[in-house]
């Protein structure tokens, strides 16, 4: 029993399509909602504004989304399209 058999190749590609848009969406928010990767310092100047702090707030909830995500879709995407090299 292999796992195409336990998830058709269709629900598969939506799958991994839709984990995809998850690490896009994802990473875009840990990047604006970090104040130490270089480039983003522009961040740290949003403290003061009460909004961002309340977007601030969520950073290290929005990575316990992330990288289940990227995990799942990395095996997904190895078990269905395989290695490249």
């Amino acid at each position: 029993m292999g796992i195409f058999d336990i998830i058709p190749p269709v629900i598969g590609v939506r799958i991994l399509f839709i984990l995809g848009i998850v690490n896009l969406v994802t990473g875009l928010l840990i990047f604006f909602s970090c104040r130490c990767i270089p480039g983003a310092r522009i961040m740290g100047k949003l403290m003061k504004y009460s909004a961002y702090r309340r977007y601030f707030r969520y950073h290290c909830y929005i990575w316990r989304v992330f990288w289940p995500s990227v995990i799942v879709h990395a095996i997904i995407a190895i078990v269905y399209v395989g290695i490249p090299f």
